[in-house]
């Protein structure tokens, strides 16, 4: 599965501001600053605010990270299991149960 605007979905806990893109400069104004209110492409924090933000919701679902590498998680149902690989916007599903991956799949998307 592939995450679409990863990096944009990422809140921020400090403060951040950034120059006025190209375009939106005005005569006279060229001192005025944007204040962000979420993560951007290129911004530092990006990837780690999206991995937060991924773990809450993942772990909102019963997974549970591995403890030896926090992008692997698993659930576990009964017999059923399912694993979930996050690797920067692309996610890896690999289950023993066809119902439970479909379920996964439409939480996640």
């Amino acid at each position: 599965m592939d995450v679409k605007t990863t990096f944009l979905n990422g809140d921020l806990e400090e403060e951040v501001y950034m120059k006025q893109p190209e375009g939106f400069i005005t005569n006279g104004n060229d001192h005025i600053v944007c204040k962000l209110k979420k993560s951007i492409y290129g911004l530092k924090q990006a990837s780690r605010q999206w991995y937060l933000k991924f773990h809450d919701v993942i772990s909102s679902f019963d997974f549970i990270e591995n403890v030896m590498d926090q992008c692997i998680y698993h659930k576990v149902s009964g017999s059923k299991i399912i694993f979930l690989v996050l690797h920067l916007d692309d996610i890896l599903l690999a289950s023993n149960d066809l119902g439970l991956l479909h379920e996964v799949k439409r939480f996640l998307s």
